[in-house]
C-alpha cells in the first residue's frame, strides 16, 4: 500500500506544480513519461528522482513547500476526485487507462480514432475548472477526447503521443483525468486525550481481551524500548512489565494542584509531569513587568491575556479557522512574492516594508464616475432649493439615533441620482416617469436627481427634424425662461403612452399649449437661442464609457441593467441611501467629513472615482506578466535589436537601452508607470493606439514611460515593417522628446501614405524631424535586421497570448488585451489606467525604492523595478491587510530564532499563553515550519496573571511531518500517526479528534472504550484507526423574492448515474445546509416532492457550474471547507403554498435516504406501516452496553415495528459492526445519523457538552421530513410500557413534551437547583423538565422554527462559560416561554435520585440519572434498582458473543470499508 503511495506520488507532484502553472504541468508530464519501468534501488531513490525532476520547474524554497504537502498528502482528494467522475462514465473493464470521446470510451487508439471520427453527431462533455487541458487551439467545433491514466506509465504514454500531437494540430481538445485508486495516511489533525471527570464512575467493567503478538518496537520509555527488550529477552516479559510501570509512575504524579499554587502569574513552557515542581520555581519579576507591558499593546490588537495570535509576514493567522492546509497555501502565496522581490534585489529588512505596501487592485463598492459635469441638469438641490429650507443642515444630525429604517431629513446633498437618457428610447419614458414620482412626492426619499439627455450632435439637426434636439431645446427654454424644477416637472412624457416613443409633434403640441406665447421656430429651429450644451451631454456620455442607454449613477457608481428595472429601482435607491448614510455616518464619527465641506465633492474625492468607466482597464480578472523568472517559465521580457535586457522606452526625458542612459536629463526622473504598446505599427488601429498612448504622454502631469512592441499581422519584412524599424531606429539614437516628435509626426496618415507610396526615410526625416541627429539614424535604419520583429511577433504569441496583429496595452506588467479591430482605446482610457495603476500601488512603490537608491543603481533600473515590483504585489492574491506586529520590549519574555542569511525567509511572529490548546497546537506548527521553510521567528509569552483552576487538562499531538519519512532500509515509513508516549496511567482519559472543519471522520477499529481510556487497566498498547469517511459540503440558501431562508427545503447530491446518494434540509438560521460527501463532481438538486414541486433553482454562487447551466455541478477536490450560496424561487402557480404545510410527499421522499443512512433502506410498504422512531446517543462502552439494553426493553413491551436512530458521531466500531446483526435478530430497523456542528455555531469543547448539544440543537435537520413524531431516549433507560402510548399522546399544541422532575423524595430537597435563585424567578409557576425523556412534534417543531430559535439563543447564552451548564435541558426550559413544553405525566420517568420509592411501581421507565449525594457507580446502581437490568444484559452478553464467533468463523459478510477507498488516520498511546 505505501510503496503504491510513492510509486504514484507524481500525481501529488503534478498537481503542485499545476497550481503554479498549467503550462509547467504538462513540461512536467512529458518530463516523466516511463518512470515506472524505470529499476531503482528503493522506493526512496524513486521518491528523490522524481522530487529532482520537479525541481527543474520548482524553486528551492518551493520544493519544500512540495515535500510539506506530500507529507499532508494535500493533493488526494483533487486526485480522488477524477476517480469519482471515471466512476460516473463508467470505466470499462481491464483497462488500465481509457480515453472519453463524447459519452463513448476506448482503450485503444484505435478505437478511440473511430470514436473521434462520430463525435460530433454526440453531445460534448462537460469540462471542470479542475481538468488538465492540453494547451491549443480552444473552438466550440472541435470533438474533446478526455483520457483517464496515470501519468507516466506505459498505457498513458500510449494515448498521450496521439492526444498532444493531435490537439497541437487543432484538431481536439486534450482533456486529462488522473486515474488511480489507493489508500494512505493522512496527517494536518489533532490528536487530544482530554482528562474526564470521574466524580461518577462510567467505565464498562467489561474486559477487552487483545492480542499481544503485534508488539510496538518503538514503545520507549525513559530510553528503554521496552518492545525490543520483551523480544529480545520473553522469559522477562513479566519483570519488564514491573519495571515499565515503574518508570511511567515515577514520572506522572498527576496529584491535583491547589489553587493557591496556581496563583502569583506563575508562567512557564511546561508539560504535564513538570506542573507539579514548577509551581515552586519563583518567576522572574522583569518577565513579569515585560509580558504585562506588552500585552497593553497585544490587546490594542484584539490579542487578550491568555489568547494566542500567528502572524506570518504580517498575516494574521486564526488558529482556530485555518488548518496546516490552509497555511501550506498561505506560505506558497508569500513565497511567490518573497522569492520574486529577493530576485529582484529586494531583500533582508526592505523585504518588510514592501509586503505592507497596500496594493488593492479593486474596491467592493465599485467604481464611481464624477459627476461634477456642465452637461447634467439638476433638476433640485437639497442645500439651496427653498422647499428644503426647513430641513436642519448640520452633518451631526447624521448620528442622530431614529428607528431603524428612518430616513433622516438633512439639507445636504448626500444622495445623488443621475440618469443617462435619450428622449426617443421606448425605456426612458417609465424611468422619467418614475423619478417624477420621486420628486413631486419628496417623502420618503430624499435625493437630488439629475439628467444627462444625449441627443444627435449634428448642427444640421434641429427640433424639428429630432424629437431628442427638440425635448432639450424645450427644457433648456423653460429653464432659462422660468426654472430647472419646472423645466423636469414639464417632462412631456406623460402625454407619451406605453410602448410608444416621444415624437416631433409631441414636442411642438405641449409647447403650443402649454407656452401659447413662445416662438416655436426660435426655440426649436435652426437658429435657437436654446442649443447651448446640446453636444456637452453626449460628449459627457461617449467620454464616460458608459454601456447602454438608459443608465443610471447612484453617487456615481452605475447601476446594472437589472438595478435600472423600473419596477425595482424605488427598491435599489432606498437600500443605497441606507449603505451610503452609514458611509456618512463613519465619516462624520471619525472626523473625516466637516460641516464646511461640499458633500459632494468629498463624494468625489473617494479612492473609487475615475474619470471613465472602462470595463476593460476597471475588471477585477487581471493577467500579469511574471518579471522574477521562475523556474521552467519563458523570458518575460521582450527582445530589442540590440539584445537589451530591459524594453526600450519612450519618455519625455529618457530612453534606455542595455543598461546605458542615453540622456544625462533622465538621471534623477523617476517613473511610476511604464505602458508597453502592443500592436501592428503598420496597420492603422495599431497606430491609433500608440498615437493616443503619447498624446496622453504629452498631457499628463506625472513622468511615464511608453515602449513599443511590433505584434504584425503576417510575417515581418524590410518592406512591409519601414514604419516601425523608422521608430526603433529613432529610440535607440534619439533623445526622447526628439523620438516623441518624430514618432507623433511620422504616425500621421498623410506620413504614412507617403512611405507607402515610396517616399524614401531620409526625404521623410528632413519633413518630419526638428533637432535630430540625422546621420545616427540612418545608420541605424539602414542596418537593422527584422530578426527582431521575429523575436518580438514570437514573443507576443508565447508570453503575451496574443493572436497575430491582436492589440495589448500592458501596464506595470498588467496585459489588457483588446480583442478586435474595432475596440478602441481613447486618450481618456490612458488616463484612466495611469490613475488607477498610481492610485493603487505605484506611486507608494516609487517612494520605496527612490528612498534605497544607491549610486549604482541608474534610474532605467529604478524605472524597471517600479514596473517589475508592482506587477508582482499587485498579481498577488488579495486578503486582509497585514500587521505590523511590534511589542515593546523582548529582553525577558521573547524567545528570538534568527533567519538563515543570504536567503528568502519568512518574518514569524506568534503570542501564545504556553498553558493553554492555542499553544498545543502551535508548537509543533512553528518545529514543523522551521524545518520546511527558513523563518525568523519571535515567540511573545502572553501568559494569564492568575489562574483558579488548572489550564490545561488534556494530552495533545499534532500529527504534522515536513516530508515524507522512510526507514534506515530506504523503505518507506508507515506514515504519520499520532503517538503518545509517557502518559500518566491514573487519570481517565477520552480521546477527540481536532480535524479540519470539512473533515467527517469515524473510528473504524479499536477493540478499547475511547471515551473511557485507563491505562492501569490495560497492559500493551492502546491503538485506534480513524477514517476519514467525508468531506462536508456546506451552503446557504435564500428565497429570491422573499430574502428570506426556504424553510425546510430539501436538497439532494448525486451523479448522473446515480442522481440520489445524500440530501439535507435548510435551516432558517442563515440559510443553512450541509452534506456529505466523498471528493468528486456531485450534481445538486431540488429533492422530489414538495421541494421540487414549489420551488425552482434560480442562481448560485462557489459551485463549478456556470448561472445559467441546467445542473448546478460542485466539485470537491481539496481539504478546504466547500462553501457554496444558492437562490431559489417559488414557481408563479405555487405562491401561495406552504413547504411545511400538509401536503402530501410524492413518492420517492424515503427513498434511499442516504444522508442518515446506516442501515436496511426502507421499502415502500414499510412507509405505510406505523413506526415508533426512537432517538438515542450514546459514546463509550458503557453507555453503549445501556443503549443495548433500552433497545431490548423498548422492544419488549411493544407490538409496533420500531426504528432506532442513533447518532453516528461517537458511536464505537464494534457497537457498528453489531448493530446490524441485532436488527436482524430483533427485528427492528435503525438509521446512523450523521451531522457535523456548523462552523458559525458557537463551539464547544468537552466531548459530554458536544453530546448534549446534539440532543436538542439539530432535531429539526437530522431527521426526514417524513417522519412526524421522534422520541428520544436516553441510553441508560429502562422502559417498562409501550413507548406507543407516549407517541400518541396530545401535546395540546407544544412541539414537544418532556417529563419534570420528580419532587417526592425529600431528602434531596437541597440539591434541587431550579426551586432557587434564577431558575425559580424564570419559570415562575412552571415545572422544571428533564431531558432523558421526550417526544418531539416534528412537523409543529419545524413549522414554528422552534429549531432555529433553540440555535438562537444558544448562541447568545453559550458565550458565556458559565451558562447552560446542563446544556440538554438547560436550553429548552430557559426558552420555555418562546418554546412551549408539554409536560408529560410523572410516571413515564421515574429516577431514585429525585422520586421517592411509592412512585417506582407506576413507572413506566426507570432513569439511572446521577445521585449528587451518593455519586453511586451506574453499574451497581442499574443491578440495584432495576430487577430485570441482569437479565436483558446477560442476554445481550450471550448474543453478542455468538456474534463474535460467527464473525470469526467467516460465515457472516466481511467488514468493508466503504464504495470507494478511503483515507485513514491513526494513532496510537503506548504505557
Amino acid at each position: 500500500m505505501y510503496l503504491l503511495f510513492c510509486k504514484s506520488c507524481q500525481f501529488f507532484h503534478s498537481e503542485f506544480i499545476r497550481e503554479d502553472d498549467e503550462e509547467k504541468f504538462w513540461k512536467f508530464v512529458d518530463t516523466i513519461q516511463m518512470f515506472t519501468s524505470l529499476s531503482l534501488e528503493s522506493v526512496r531513490s524513486y521518491y528523490n528522482l522524481i522530487i529532482k525532476k520537479a525541481g527543474q520547474f520548482l524553486t528551492d524554497l518551493q520544493v519544500n513547500l512540495l515535500k510539506l504537502s506530500l507529507s499532508l498528502r494535500a493533493y488526494s482528494p483533487a486526485v480522488h476526485a477524477f476517480q469519482q467522475i471515471a466512476r460516473d462514465e463508467p470505466p470499462p473493464d481491464g483497462c488500465a487507462a481509457f480515453v472519453v470521446v463524447h459519452g463513448q470510451n476506448a482503450c485503444s487508439t484505435k478505437d478511440m480514432k473511430k470514436l473521434l471520427k462520430t463525435a460530433a453527431g454526440r453531445p460534448r462533455p462537460y469540462l471542470y475548472k479542475s481538468d488538465h487541458q492540453y494547451p491549443g487551439v480552444n473552438g466550440t467545433d472541435l470533438p474533446v477526447a478526455v483520457l483517464y491514466a496515470e501519468i507516466g506509465t506505459k498505457e498513458f504514454n500510449t494515448f498521450h503521443k496521439v492526444l498532444s500531437e493531435r490537439a497541437q494540430d487543432g484538431k481536439l481538445i486534450y482533456v486529462l483525468r488522473h486515474f488511480k485508486n489507493e489508500k494512505m495516511l493522512l496527517s494536518g489533525y489533532g490528536v487530544e486525550l482530554a482528562i474526564k471527570s470521574t466524580e461518577y464512575k462510567a467505565v464498562d467493567d467489561t474486559q477487552v481481551k487483545v492480542t499481544t503478538d503485534n508488539v510496538d518496537e518503538n514503545d520507549e520509555v525513559q530510553g528503554f524500548l521496552f518492545g525490543k527488550l520483551k523480544k529480545s529477552h520473553p522469559e522477562l516479559q513479566e519483570e519488564l512489565g514491573e519495571l515499565r510501570k515503574h518508570l511511567l509512575e515515577s514520572t506522572n504524579d498527576m496529584t491535583p494542584l491547589k489553587v493557591w499554587e496556581l496563583q502569583g502569574g506563575q508562567a512557564a513552557v511546561i508539560d504535564g509531569p513538570l506542573l507539579q515542581s514548577l509551581t515552586r520555581v519563583a518567576v522572574n519579576q522583569d518577565m513579569k513587568k515585560e509580558i504585562e507591558e506588552n500585552q497593553k499593546v497585544s490587546e490594542s490588537m484584539g490579542i487578550h491575556p491568555g489568547d494566542a495570535g500567528l502572524f506570518i509576514n504580517g498575516i494574521h493567522v486564526d488558529l482556530d479557522l485555518h488548518n496546516p492546509f490552509s497555511i501550506l497555501d498561505i506560505l506558497r502565496t508569500e513565497a511567490k512574492i518573497l522569492q520574486g522581490l529577493h530576485s529582484l534585489g529586494i531583500r533582508g529588512s526592505s523585504i518588510s516594508k514592501f509586503l505592507h505596501l497596500p496594493s488593492s487592485t479593486t474596491l467592493e463598492d465599485g467604481y464611481a464616475l464624477d459627476i461634477r459635469h456642465t452637461s447634467i441638469m439638476w433638476v433640485n438641490d437639497i442645500e439651496k432649493d427653498s422647499m428644503y429650507r426647513h430641513w436642519p443642515s448640520s452633518l451631526q444630525e447624521l448620528l442622530r439615533a431614529t428607528f431603524p429604517g428612518v430616513i433622516r431629513q438633512i439639507r445636504r446633498n448626500f444622495y445623488n441620482l443621475v440618469l443617462f437618457l435619450d428622449p426617443v428610447q421606448e425605456e426612458s419614458i417609465e424611468l422619467v416617469k418614475l423619478a417624477e414620482l420621486f420628486y413631486k412626492h419628496n417623502i420618503p426619499l430624499r435625493y437630488v436627481i439629475g439628467f444627462v439627455l444625449v441627443v444627435s450632435a449634428d448642427d444640421k439637426v434641429d427640433g424639428y427634424l429630432d424629437a431628442g434636439v427638440a425635448l432639450f431645446r424645450l427644457l433648456n427654454y423653460i429653464s432659462e425662461e422660468y426654472d430647472e424644477a419646472q423645466a423636469f416637472t414639464s417632462m412631456i412624457f406623460n402625454r407619451v403612452e406605453v410602448g410608444e416613443t416621444l415624437s416631433v409633434d409631441t414636442v411642438t403640441a405641449y409647447l403650443k399649449k402649454k407656452f401659447p406665447k413662445a416662438n416655436a421656430a426660435r426655440i426649436l429651429g435652426v437658429d435657437s437661442s436654446y442649443d447651448d450644451n446640446r453636444k456637452a451631454g453626449r460628449g459627457f456620455y461617449r467620454k464616460s464609457g458608459l454601456g447602454a442607454l438608459p443608465i443610471g449613477l447612484f453617487n456615481g457608481v452605475p447601476l446594472s441593467s437589472e438595478e435600472m428595472d423600473p419596477e425595482e429601482l424605488e427598491t435599489v435607491l432606498l437600500q443605497k441611501i441606507m449603505e451610503t448614510t452609514n458611509f456618512f455616518q463613519r465619516a462624520a464619527f471619525m472626523g473625516q467629513i466637516t460641516e464646511s465641506v461640499d458633500v459632494v465633492d468629498f463624494l468625489m474625492e473617494q479612492a473609487n472615482v475615475v474619470p471613465r468607466i472602462n470595463p476593460l482597464i476597471l475588471s477585477s480578472e487581471r493577467r500579469y506578466l511574471d518579471f522574477t523568472s521562475s523556474p521552467g517559465s519563458p523570458l518575460m521580457t521582450p527582445p530589442d535589436p540590440n539584445q537589451c535586457q530591459y524594453q526600450s522606452v519612450i519618455s519625455p526625458y529618457h530612453c534606455h537601452c542595455n543598461n546605458h542612459t542615453i540622456s544625462a536629463i533622465s538621471i534623477t526622473i523617476i517613473s511610476s508607470w511604464t505602458v508597453w504598446i502592443v500592436a501592428d505599427i503598420e496597420q492603422p488601429p495599431g497606430r491609433q493606439l500608440l498615437q493616443n498612448a503619447l498624446k496622453h504622454m504629452k498631457s499628463s502631469s506625472s513622468s511615464c514611460r511608453v515602449g513599443v512592441i511590433n505584434n504584425p499581422s503576417g510575417k515581418p519584412t524590410e518592406d512591409n515593417s519601414s514604419l516601425y524599424r523608422a521608430i526603433w531606429a529613432s529610440l535607440l539614437t534619439q533623445s526622447s522628446k526628439n523620438t516623441l516628435d518624430f514618432t507623433l509626426k511620422l504616425l500621421k496618415e498623410e506620413n504614412v501614405e507617403l512611405l507607402k507610396q515610396g517616399t524614401k526615410i531620409k526625404h521623410l526625416l528632413k519633413q518630419v524631424s526638428g533637432g535630430m541627429d540625422h546621420d545616427a539614424f540612418e545608420k541605424k535604419f539602414n542596418t537593422m535586421e527584422v530578426d527582431f520583429l521575429h523575436s518580438q511577433q514570437k514573443y507576443c504569441k508565447e508570453v503575451l497570448k496574443l493572436k497575430a496583429g491582436q492589440r495589448a496595452v500592458v501596464s506595470n506588467g498588467r496585459i489588457l488585451s483588446l480583442l478586435d479591430e474595432e475596440e478602441e482605446f481613447s486618450v481618456e482610457d490612458f488616463h484612466l489606467l495611469e490613475k488607477i495603476t498610481l492610485r493603487t500601488s505605484a506611486e507608494k512603490i516609487k517612494s520605496k525604492i527612490k528612498g534605497k537608491l544607491k549610486p549604482v543603481i541608474t534610474v532605467h533600473r529604478a524605472n524597471d523595478l517600479i514596473m517589475k515590483v508592482d506587477a508582482l504585489l499587485t498579481s498577488s492574491p488579495k486578503g486582509e491587510a497585514r500587521k505590523d506586529v511590534k511589542l515593546l520590549k523582548d529582553k525577558h519574555s521573547v524567545l528570538q530564532l534568527a533567519q538563515r542569511e543570504d536567503e528568502v525567509f519568512y518574518d514569524v511572529v506568534a503570542i501564545v499563553d504556553p498553558l493553554t490548546r492555542d499553544a498545543q497546537k502551535l508548537a509543533p506548527l512553528l518545529v514543523v515550519l522551521g524545518q520546511v521553510v527558513n523563518m525568523k521567528v519571535q515567540v511573545f509569552m502572553n501568559c494569564r496573571a492568575k489562574l483558579s483552576e488548572m489550564p490545561l487538562k488534556s494530552f495533545y499531538q499534532y500529527v504534522l511531518e515536513p516530508d515524507v519519512s522512510f526507514f534506515g532500509n530506504n523503505s518507506l515509513s508507515p506514515g504519520p500517526v499520532a503517538h503518545f508516549t509517557e502518559i500518566p496511567e491514573s487519570p481517565l482519559l477520552t480521546l477527540n479528534m481536532i480535524t479540519p472543519e470539512s473533515w467527517m471522520v469515524e473510528a473504524v477499529r479499536s477493540p478499547y472504550d475511547l471515551d473511557n481510556i485507563h491505562l492501569q487497566e490495560i497492559s500493551g498498547v492502546v491503538n485506534a484507526e480513524y477514517e476519514l469517511e467525508y468531506l462536508l459540503l456546506e451552503g446557504h440558501c435564500f428565497d429570491l423574492s422573499t430574502g428570506q431562508p426556504p424553510r425546510g427545503l430539501q436538497f439532494t447530491l448525486g451523479m448522473r448515474q446515480e442522481p440520489l446518494m445524500h440530501d439535507t434540509i435548510v435551516m432558517a438560521n442563515l440559510g443553512y445546509f450541509q452534506l456529505k460527501a466523498n471528493p468528486g463532481a456531485w450534481i445538486l438538486r431540488l429533492r422530489e416532492g414538495r421541494s421540487e414541486d414549489l420551488y425552482q433553482i434560480q442562481a448560485h454562487d462557489g459551485t463549478d457550474s456556470p448561472l445559467d447551466a441546467g445542473d448546478v455541478i460542485v466539485v470537491l477536490n481539496s481539504f478546504h471547507s466547500k462553501i457554496i450560496k444558492v437562490r431559489v424561487q417559488k414557481k408563479p402557480d405555487k405562491l401561495n403554498e406552504d413547504l411545511l404545510s400538509e401536503g402530501t410527499e410524492s413518492k420517492g421522499l424515503w427513498d434511499s435516504i442516504t444522508s442518515f443512512a446506516g442501515g436496511p433502506s426502507v421499502d415502500e410498504d414499510d412507509k405505510k406501516k406505523d413506526v415508533l422512531n426512537i432517538f438515542s446517543v450514546a459514546s463509550g462502552h458503557l453507555y453503549e452496553r445501556f443503549l443495548r439494553i433500552m433497545m431490548l426493553s423498548v422492544l419488549q413491551h411493544t407490538k409496533t415495528p420500531v426504528k432506532f436512530w442513533f447518532l453516528k458521531n461517537y458511536l464505537s466500531p464494534s457497537f457498528k459492526d453489531t448493530i446490524s446483526h441485532m436488527a436482524k435478530a430483533y427485528g427492528f430497523q435503525y438509521e446512523l445519523v450523521q451531522y457535523k456542528w456548523p462552523r458559525w455555531l458557537h463551539q464547544q469543547t468537552e466531548k459530554q457538552r458536544i453530546i448534549w448539544g446534539y440532543k436538542i440543537l439539530f432535531l429539526d435537520v437530522l431527521f426526514p421530513l417524513a417522519v412526524d413524531k421522534i422520541i428520544f431516549v436516553d441510553a441508560d433507560q429502562i422502559v417498562r410500557a409501550d413507548i406507543k402510548e407516549l407517541r400518541d399522546l396530545d401535546l395540546e399544541g407544544a412541539p414537544y413534551g418532556y417529563t419534570p422532575f420528580c419532587d417526592s423524595r425529600k431528602e434531596m430537597e437541597g440539591y434541587r437547583f431550579w426551586k432557587t435563585g434564577y431558575w425559580a424567578s424564570h419559570l415562575g409557576q412552571r415545572k422544571y423538565h428533564i431531558s432523558a425523556l421526550y417526544v418531539v412534534d416534528l412537523k409543529k417543531f419545524r413549522k414554528i422554527a422552534a429549531g432555529d430559535r433553540l440555535r438562537g439563543q444558544y448562541q447568545a447564552l453559550s458565550q458565556d462559560p458559565n451558562s447552560l451548564s446542563n446544556l440538554d435541558q438547560d436550553l429548552p426550559n430557559n426558552m420555555i416561554h418562546q418554546v412551549a413544553i408539554k409536560s408529560l405525566p410523572q410516571e413515564w420517568l421515574w429516577c431514585e435520585t429525585w422520586c421517592d420509592d411509592r412512585s417506582k411501581a407506576a413507572a413506566k421507565t426507570i432513569d439511572l440519572c446521577n445521585n449528587p449525594k451518593t455519586k453511586e457507580p451506574k453499574l451497581s446502581a442499574a443491578v440495584r434498582i432495576v430487577p430485570e437490568w441482569s437479565k436483558y444484559d446477560n442476554e445481550i452478553k450471550q448474543f453478542l458473543k455468538q456474534v463474535k464467533e460467527k464473525i470469526t468463523e467467516g460465515t457472516l459478510r466481511k467488514y468493508t470499508l466503504g464504495n470507494i477507498l478511503k483515507d485513514l488516520m491513526t494513532f496510537f498511546l503506548c504505557i
